[in-house]
């Protein structure tokens, strides 16, 4: 059956050229819409690891100022925690949370080399965001007399840098002159929202004479209105006469990346969708065009005693042979991501969409070629042949 359905094929492999490139571009075109959607939600299903409702950022640019920046920000941040709406806030570098900057480094130990995202930020970092450490402590202003520079860590890694060892107290390098000393550990920390990977991530003490990192997150108190943004930004315009000011809010923030992060995925779903209709309406024409022209042979078969389930299964047959044939050119692509570690992503990741795209190929050109073989095994025999 399988042989002759294969001859049927080879015979009118120019007609069914068309219909096989149209199939190899929706499954490929597949392929990467599923990879992105389950990059995705696989992604979206993991902890952000922190709380933000409640924090605003609000954004210091000196501008041309560069007398004295460092004991600005410190007067500017003792009057923001003076506040009776704020319940704590802390500094950190531009890459605040859902922001689109990056900071990017790597760090050593014992000839591993690990890379990942640095955060710069003070000893109020995990109680303004409510960050849970999972083992030792956060970073405090007694450490900053210590040897090595104080950093804490995530899960991510700890386990990327240490393999099975624990991190507490252990002392890594990132150049010659730079030596840090893990004092604690997060879980996860996805800093560009849900939709984000866990990274590695480090967090470094901001320096005392520090006046570079000038970004400040403040976790105000519920209830905390537009009255205090407008009362805040007055009082620190008198402070810092000359600076940029701008204030966000890390909810509204959130969302702009998740529109940063849907928006692809909605235009490729639109281009798969087109490709795939095509590929159904072609499955029709091609399906109907074919029992218009074979009327004589289904007639002959039926006239021999081929029942209504063999002649359907005969045009199923063939429709498979064909997703099947565009399925194998394919895969001969799609191996590829996972076998050669692509975009950098869990192969797991790729398989699911390999299967995935199988599937629904294999379940489009079912729905589209069972109504025409329905039609086509209802076919008398007498008034097939009496026609021809």
């Amino acid at each position: 059956m399988l042989r002759h359905l294969f001859k049927l094929i080879w015979n009118k492999k120019g007609t069914h050229s068309l219909l096989i490139i149209e199939i190899l571009a929706s499954f490929l075109v597949l392929f990467g819409v599923l990879s992105l959607i389950v990059f995705n939600v696989r992604n979206f299903l993991q902890p952000i690891g922190f709380e933000y409702e409640q924090v605003w950022n609000v954004d210091l640019a000196s501008n041309q100022d560069t007398v004295e920046v460092n004991r600005k920000l410190t007067t500017v941040m003792q009057r923001i925690r003076s506040y009776k709406e704020v319940e704590t806030a802390t500094r950190m570098s531009s890459n605040t949370p859902f922001s689109a900057n990056q900071i990017g480094n790597s760090v050593t130990y014992n000839k591993v080399t690990a890379g990942g995202d640095f955060y710069y930020t003070d000893q109020d970092f995990n109680k303004v965001l409510d960050l849970p450490l999972l083992k030792g402590r956060w970073y405090r202003d007694g450490d900053r007399v210590a040897k090595f520079i104080p950093i804490v860590i995530n899960k991510k890694m700890e386990d990327k840098l240490f393999l099975d060892e624990t991190s507490l107290n252990k002392v890594i390098k990132i150049d010659d002159k730079s030596s840090y000393k893990v004092v604690g550990v997060v879980d996860n920390f996805k800093a560009k929202g849900e939709f984000m990977s866990d990274n590695p991530a480090l967090f470094e003490m901001i320096a005392k004479d520090d006046g570079w990192n000038s970004n400040v997150l403040i976790k105000t108190k519920r209830g905390t209105d537009a009255n205090f943004e407008a009362k805040l930004v007055k009082d620190i315009a008198m402070m810092l006469p000359g600076w940029g000011i701008e204030v966000s809010y890390l909810k509204e923030s959130r969302l702009n990346r998740h529109n940063l992060t849907l928006v692809p995925v909605i235009i490729f779903l639109i281009i798969s969708g087109f490709l795939l209709t095509n590929v159904a309406l072609g499955l029709f024409g091609v399906l109907n065009l074919n029992i218009s022209r074979r009327k004589n042979e289904i007639g002959l078969r039926r006239a021999m005693g081929a029942t209504e389930g063999k002649v359907t299964i005969q045009f199923l047959g063939e429709i498979w042979v064909i997703a099947t044939f565009s399925l194998i050119i394919g895969l001969l692509f799609a191996v590829q991501f996972p076998l050669m570690n692509v975009f950098d992503l869990d192969s797991e990741i790729y398989i699911t969409s390999i299967f995935a795209s199988i599937a629904v190929i294999y379940i489009i050109v079912t729905l589209c070629a069972w109504l025409p073989s329905k039609q086509a095994s209802r076919i008398h025999p007498a008034l097939a042949l009496h026609e021809e």
